[in-house]
């Protein structure tokens, strides 16, 4: 976390750049949060506000203030006219045209001057659609800027004039005549498509980029309603916020179902569960910065009724997560959501972000389509399965387990399928990627940057060179009932000098329950003497979170490291790490690892609410949440009856009678329930 000028909104708030006042809590709808639907709306009628205060003359270009992207200042322009569109078209057509502030007249004249030939009088020339590597950032926007018009048609693009209609087809075709990245992108000259042929302007060009994206969302589907984001194994927010949002919203302005919003409702029987008790997103994946647009799939489910979740539930977990963000110093001095999470943070930032590519978040307005008496508005705020009880499962589609323990609303995911290398990669050495490579991510702590110690982390040191994780190599996931398992391998890649060492390999299982943690770390192939290391979560020292990671089994020393760079969550952190050395004989077999890794304490805000007798005073959150802290300090190890072989490990949780059996060769884990046989 990067200290900066960061603003904290509250009920009733005049919002800074825009001058809208941001409406009072309603508890008696909103229990949990205090948030409704005119919250919504008022958050978007402010961040259009807030972003038109750097507009060009003529409208064409808001250029809000910071460094600029890769792509330039001219399409960072572009890219703040085009998502502040999204919050002013998701907010009109939801009012059913109403447009108090006028925000579809600034955006018709920006669209005549974007599209305008050059030197002609007015006229502020939007870069050209290109191929991806050539000039590609434009086709992102170009998406938008077709579904804006074809949310807002009635009171926008009918009444443009038919050359600036004319003037803006042209310039959206470049979308579909050009290459787009080898992900998502596909889906948006799938969407500029989707407008043409909507507004009668389809031809064979666009029904075949449909079809190419069609096509390719089939081939990355992942089952359970999970996509890859391109080939090979990109699991993060882009399945929501992309690989969902576009092919569903566009069955829904078709007035059409199918096969899309099944798997979005099969999704979401998932993600629902990738939330903290506080709202927070799981912070794992490139383009956090998106922020509150991780629920635009919860709440287009919603919309389409593509969905598991109840009405008052989805509508609890839309306002938690916004409620989160605006309370944690999302927005700057200037109103505009700042780079970074709760504040600026550069390493969270892409070198595709620019100032205004935050604005990505207004997806998650899509919920305004519903009107105040839909039932995801009219309904009471309802509970969430975290309220109840602790949460664990395993993902097969993602490779990933789930745990998430009430005492603390915290989610935390073991990461053993996601890994953002395309095959022709190989095993890719090189620098490694925090966002996807490390063993494990939560909804209340971030990886540590690039160059710091690494959190959640199995490296290998061989002649001062400590080795990276890159691609991971799947073998399961399963559980349930309370408990999860997920494992994996990979090929240890050193970054400088020879990349990898011939055969070896690392194995990483862990079995979660509650808090608790046991990780097992098999190290295959050993030909010299190498040390291991092992990291567990990184956390602030003195705040509400406490991590712990204790030896059990081959470990032989236990230290304190420190990343001065902190995360997105805390501006430096301490992390607990393991040593152990190995001897370089292969002829003693595999080398068994096990510890044990606990991340507790309190992220409470907005979880109990008023729900529970909340007043809003923080310091009484704090006060409880240092309580949980010191009480979850004193907590046993929580594994008993360990026995360690080459072929497997075994153990119980204390205080329960099952016997779980981890199998290497089987690559299965059971759980023996007392009486059976193992």
């Amino acid at each position: 976390m990067t200290p900066g000028h960061q603003h904290i909104v509250r009920p009733g708030d005049i919002l800074p750049g825009s001058g809208i006042r941001f409406p009072e809590p309603d508890w008696e709808s909103s229990p949990y949060t205090g948030y409704t639907r005119a919250h919504w709306e008022a958050m978007a009628d402010h961040l259009v506000g807030s972003a038109w205060q750097w507009a060009s003359p003529a409208g064409a270009h808001l250029n809000l203030p910071g460094p600029a992207s890769g792509s330039g200042v001219r399409s960072d322009g572009l890219e703040g006219f085009a998502r502040s569109f999204l919050a002013a078209a998701f907010r009109v057509r939801g009012a059913d045209g109403a447009d108090p502030h006028g925000w579809l007249d600034r955006y018709a004249e920006g669209l005549r001057a974007g599209t305008a030939p050059a030197g002609s009088p007015g006229a502020e020339p939007w870069l050209t659609i290109r191929d991806h590597d050539v000039q590609g950032q434009p086709m992102v926007e170009s998406a938008s800027i077709a579904l804006c018009l074809r949310l807002t048609r009635p009171w926008l693009w009918d009444r443009l004039d038919e050359d600036v209609q004319d003037a803006v087809e042209s310039w959206l075709r470049g979308a579909i005549t050009s290459l787009p990245a080898a992900n998502n992108w596909y889906l948006f000259p799938y969407s500029v498509a989707g407008f043409l042929e909507s507004v009668g302007r389809g031809d064979e060009l666009t029904a075949a980029a449909r079809e190419r994206a069609l096509h390719l969302l089939e081939q990355w589907n992942l089952g359970q309603g999970w996509y890859t984001d391109g080939d090979g194994q990109s699991i993060d927010h882009y399945i929501g916020w992309a690989l969902h949002l576009y092919p569903v919203l566009d069955d829904h302005l078709r007035g059409e179902s199918g096969i899309h919003g099944s798997r979005l409702e099969e999704f979401l029987q998932e993600y629902r569960h990738l939330f903290g008790a506080d709202g927070a997103p799981l912070f794992q994946g490139r383009s956090m910065t998106y922020r509150f647009a991780a629920v635009a799939a919860v709440a287009l489910g919603a919309v389409t009724g593509d969905t598991p979740m109840p009405p008052g539930e989805s509508k609890r977990l839309l306002n938690a997560t916004l409620r989160h963000f605006l309370e944690h110093g999302a927005l700057t001095e200037h109103g505009l959501l700042s780079l970074g999470w709760h504040g600026p943070h550069p390493a969270t930032v892409q070198r595709y972000s620019g100032p205004a590519s935050p604005l990505w978040a207004a997806k998650a307005f899509v919920g305004l389509l519903q009107p105040d008496d839909a039932p995801l508005w009219r309904s009471v705020e309802g509970r969430r399965p975290l309220d109840d009880h602790d949460v664990a499962f395993g993902m097969s589609a993602a490779g990933w387990a789930v745990q998430a323990t009430r005492d603390d609303g915290v989610v935390r995911i073991h990461n053993h399928g996601s890994d953002h290398l395309r095959p022709h990669q190989g095993e890719e050495s090189g620098v490694e990627d925090p966002l996807y490579s490390r063993l494990a991510y939560s909804t209340a702590t971030g990886p540590t940057p690039r160059g710091e110690v690494p959190d959640n982390h199995v490296g290998v040191r061989f002649r001062g060179r400590t080795s990276v994780r890159r691609r991971i190599h799947r073998i399961g996931a399963g559980g349930g009932g309370g408990w999860a398992w997920a494992a994996s391998w990979h090929t240890p890649i050193f970054p400088q000098g020879a990349p990898a060492i011939p055969g070896l390999r690392v194995e990483s299982w862990v079995v979660a329950r509650g808090a608790d943690e046991v990780r097992i770390d098999r190290i295959i192939g050993a030909c010299f003497p190498l040390e291991v290391q092992h990291t567990g979560w990184a956390v602030q020292p003195g705040g509400h979170l406490r991590s712990t990671l204790q030896g059990l089994h081959g470990w032989h020393g236990e230290e304190t490291l420190s990343s001065p760079a902190g995360t997105a969550f805390a501006e430096w952190c301490e992390i607990p790490a393991l040593q152990a050395s190995l001897s370089g004989s292969v002829t003693a077999g595999p080398a068994v690892l096990v510890s044990h890794a606990r991340v507790t304490g309190r992220t409470a805000d907005v979880a109990a609410g008023h729900a529970e007798g909340d007043t809003g005073s923080t310091g009484d959150a704090d006060v409880r949440a240092d309580a949980d802290v010191r009480a979850n300090a004193d907590a046993p190890v929580g594994v008993v009856d360990l026995t360690v072989t080459p072929e497997e490990v075994s153990f119980r949780w204390a205080g329960e009678p099952a016997l779980i059996t981890v199998r290497f060769e089987a690559a299965e884990v059971r759980r023996y329930d007392e009486g059976e046989g193992s």
